[in-house]
Parts: structure tokens; sequence; C-alpha cells
């Protein structure tokens, strides 16, 4: 989030919708959610609508928390107050005024008690401090941006302020950092400046956020109680590398202005197969009823409910302890090569399916359950940390399913990884999606420009934001003949930038761009500048 609309955000965002939403009268607005610049707000007590006032009631811990107000509870006098930026707002329950100030002011509707939780009506408020509101009758959407903010679209569609301009850094394999400390050999400082040295690079290029891999191969770049050291931090797996890399990257980071997203593997283990090689205390060596072997690799099977909650602990584990931006997945959850050899969970699946009549649907639910659960807990705990997911570019064929893109890739996330990215979508379990679009405009079974139009349609209206994963990586492969140039690239983001639904986009990987691969760092390095 823009961090300037961030302190124009005011201290409370509740809203009577009199002019807003005439025709709502008595509905019932359960489904009702608000978007308070570019963020879904959270509230355990959904809002509501006070019959025949059409004012809209929030709880007011959630409003104030997600706003970064410092907010309190007086139980002796039913009080709730909330300060920010040197103002001092207090509503009593039952009471029809407000305190603003130390001045009287009356209200509509009077603060209340729903299901626990004290709901707070703040129109006035919302006005006073700046803030503009918008609703969308068809998707039942309000959206509230800062004062001096873009306007809020009128079709429902996710609000952005600043493009995102991402990378990935991968740590698996060495492949964008650290250096790999088998050929190298580890040392501490040197793997700060290289950092330090990358981050300045990408951010000359226009980059303004890093999805680093913190959690490769079910092992830590942060001490943990969960999980082992990273092999590919020391190049033993266990070793203490004598500093907490995370904290190191979240700080040098934000110095930059630049956001850090915690990048996680949920379900690699290890890129080897041989369970005996792991760590002592490695959680996989602990429960080896968790893993399956697939490809010669060690996967934790989704469809084992301990292993999904271990895997959930363990990133929430980083949300608690880490000043990061935001919790970030990629593609991996089944695993790609079904083809090659199948992934044996049958006796996971008739030990635990009660429900489903195939496999195919009880994966996707596994999945499924595990994106929910991990949503709903980095939002009960940090409610600006930002999830999102970057899925395989085809969700399905239109071959497969006529909803689906018309593109003729050889596999899809729903038919293949089990990822059913539109259902993530339709329920808002992800802040945003990050697409990997990593086709070039053009390409016969797949072209970049159809799927990008394929992902703004499933998205619109939604409140997810849409970012593009595209494949920077490509230019340095000697096969890849479409890709001959830099230029391929910056079509892409031209083609971007006349889709207002497009909020930025990532490369894969940072190396390419710090090595600067055909020029790409410039070329970028000049886009964004002339933007």
């Amino acid at each position: 989030m823009n961090h300037a609309k961030k302190v124009l955000l005011g201290t409370f965002a509740a809203v009577m919708l009199s002019t807003l939403m005439p025709q709502m009268g008595n509905a019932a607005s359960n489904d009702i959610r608000i978007l308070m610049n570019n963020k879904q707000l959270q509230t355990d007590v959904a809002p509501y609508l006070v019959p025949g006032k059409n004012v809209t009631m929030l709880p007011f811990r959630a409003v104030g928390e997600a706003t970064g107000a410092t907010v309190g509870w007086d139980q002796a006098n039913r009080q709730v107050e909330f300060q920010k930026d040197g103002h001092t707002i207090r509503l009593t329950i039952g009471d029809s005024n407000a305190e603003v100030d130390g001045q009287q002011v009356q209200l509509d509707v009077s603060a209340s008690m729903r299901g626990g939780r004290t709901m707070v009506p703040l129109r006035f408020i919302s006005e006073s401090v700046g803030l503009k509101v918008d609703w969308n009758q068809r998707e039942r959407i309000i959206t509230i941006v800062s004062e001096g903010s873009e306007a809020a679209p009128e079709d429902g569609e996710a609000i952005h302020s600043e493009s995102m301009r991402g990378t990935w850094i991968s740590t698996v394999y060495n492949i964008d950092w650290p250096q790999d400390p088998k050929k190298s050999g580890f040392n501490a400082e040197r793997q700060k400046q290289q950092y330090t040295s990358m981050l300045d690079k990408l951010q000359k290029a226009g980059i303004n956020a890093v999805f680093v891999q913190v959690r490769p191969t079910s092992d830590a770049f942060y001490p943990s109680k969960l999980l082992p050291w990273s092999e590919w931090l020391t190049g033993t797996q266990g070793k203490d590398p004598g500093y907490d890399p995370l904290k190191f990257m979240v700080e040098e980071t934000h110095k930059r202005g630049m956001q850090f997203h915690a990048w996680f593997n949920p379900y690699r283990v290890s890129v080897q197969g041989d369970v005996s090689k792991l760590v002592n205390g490695h959680p996989a060596k602990e429960h080896p009823d968790w893993v399956v072997k697939h490809l010669n690799k060690l996967i934790y099977n989704p469809g084992v409910p301990e292993a999904r909650q271990f895997v959930l602990d363990s990133i929430m584990e980083v949300v608690n302890n880490y000043d990061i931006d935001g919790v970030h997945l990629d593609d991996y959850f089944y695993p790609y090569g079904e083809d090659k050899e199948s992934f044996k969970d049958n006796d996971t699946y008739e030990r635990y399916n009660k429900v489903f009549n195939n496999k195919g649907d009880w994966r996707r639910n596994n999945v499924n359950e595990f994106v929910e659960s991990l949503y709903k807990q980095i939002k009960s705990t940090k409610p600006n940390v930002q999830f999102g997911i970057s899925p395989f570019g085809v969700w399905r064929n239109s071959s497969a399913d006529p909803t689906g893109s018309t593109t003729k890739a050889g596999l899809s996330s729903y038919d293949n990884l089990y990822a059913d990215t539109r259902t993530w979508i339709k329920n808002h379990w992800i802040d945003y999606i990050a697409p990997q679009v990593y086709w070039h405009i053009g390409h016969k079974a797949a072209s970049y420009d159809t799927l990008v139009n394929w992902w703004v349609k499933e998205t619109a209206g939604t409140g997810v934001e849409l970012f593009i994963g595209h494949a920077a990586y490509k230019l340095a492969d000697a096969n890849e003949t479409d890709w001959n140039s830099a230029d391929v690239l910056i079509k892409q983001l031209e083609f971007n930038s006349r889709i207002d639904a497009v909020a930025g986009s990532i490369f894969f990987s940072a190396a390419d761009l710090v090595r600067n691969t055909k020029q790409v760092s410039d070329k970028l390095q000049q886009y964004y500048e002339e933007k």
C-alpha cells in the first residue's frame, strides 16, 4: 500500500450510506465487502445495515487496527476510543452523541453490540478525515479511499495506488541469492553485501517490491522453532548462519522504500528423494507418514490434515515474528509430472475422503481448505499483511471447460496441480493473484494477450488485485528464439498499461534483471521512468 495514503487514511471507516444505497432498504447485508485503499477489511462480525436508517455498522476494533489507529475499550463506561494523528474520538454504547476532540457531535445511529463486538456508525468521521466512499450495487462492495487518491472504480474491481513492479528472488538451488555456499564457501558478510547490492540494482531498474523465497525446501532463512536452517543458506541443512537473514532482508528492503513479501513453497520437502539425508529433527524425518516421494523429490502430502496444519503453522511463525508486507505462494501445490509418475496418495484418499466421488475434487478441496485457512489466519493476526498466490498461467483450457481460456496449454492449474484459482478469487481468499503468464504475445498455444484478458475478466468485480508474472528468465535461454530481445517484455508491459485492471507485474527472476540480460534492466528503467 502507498505509505502516504496509509497515513492519510482516517482513524476509522464505517459508513452511513443513506445517499449511496437508498435502494437497499432492509436488505440483508452479510455479503457486503469493504475495500479500504486496496485492501479488504476483515471482520469477525459481518457488516450490516440498520433497518430504516441505511447506516452501515462495523466492528470498531477491526476498523481501527486496519487503519493503524490506537484503539481502546473502557469496560466501566462501555466506551470505545480511537486515537490517531492527534485526534481522539470516543463513542459510548447506546449514546446518540460522540465525543470528537472534546466536542459533542450527534450520531444518526449510536454504537451497539452484536456478536460480542462493538459496532460503530461513522459517516461523519469518515467525511471529516477526507475519505471518499463509493458503493457498487451489483457486487455489493463499498470502496473507501483517501482524499487525493484515485477514485473508486465503478465496476467493483480492485483499486490500486501504485503499480506493482516486483521480482522473485529464488533461494532454492541458489538461483538468485545467496551465492552457492557449497561452491564459494559460507560467509555471512558476503551474503549481506550480495543482497544489498542486488536490491540497489533492482531499484535502479524500477523494481519496488521483492518476493523472497524464505522457506524453499521445508527449511528456513530465519531462526525457527519448527524448521531447520536452510541448506541453501549455509550449504549444510541445520547450520546456524550466525545472523537472522530474514530480519536483515526486511530491514534493508524497507530502508529503500521497497516492499518485502515472504515467499513460501508450502509442500516441497527436498529436491532429492531420500528422507534419511535430511537433518536430524527435520519434520519430514519425524513424520515420514506426511511425505510422498515423487520423481525423486520429497513432497508433503496435501491430503494429510496434520501436514497441512504444520505448513500453515510454519508460515504463521513468520507472519507473527517479522514486519513483512505479504505472504506469497507460488504454483506448487500438488506436484507437476503426474504424466511421468503418479502421486502416491491412494491410501490417504481412502482414509480421509468422506465426501467426494473422485480424487481430483478431493485434492482440490485439500488445497482450497489450506488457502482459506491461511488467509483467515493471516487476516486475524495482521490484517495489513497481503496474501497472494502466483499460479500456473492457465486455469483451464476452453476445450476442458467452456469458461476457460481459449488456449491449448499442455496442462492447467485446475486439472494437473489441483489448484482451483477461480474458487480462491470468488471467495476472496487472496488479496491478489499473479498468474505466471510465461508466453509471448502471439504464442500459438497460449498467447500472452489472450491469457491476460481472461484473467482480467476472472478478477473483475471481486476486489482481488491482478498482477502478471513475466518470464524474464527466457531472455537467457538460447532455445527461446521468440525471446531474442527485452522488447518482448516491454511489449507486454505496454499491453498491460492499456488495461486499468492490471495492477502491476512480477518478473522471474531477479538474477536476469541484475545481470541485465539483453539489456532488460536498462529497458525496464527507461520504461518505468517514462510512466
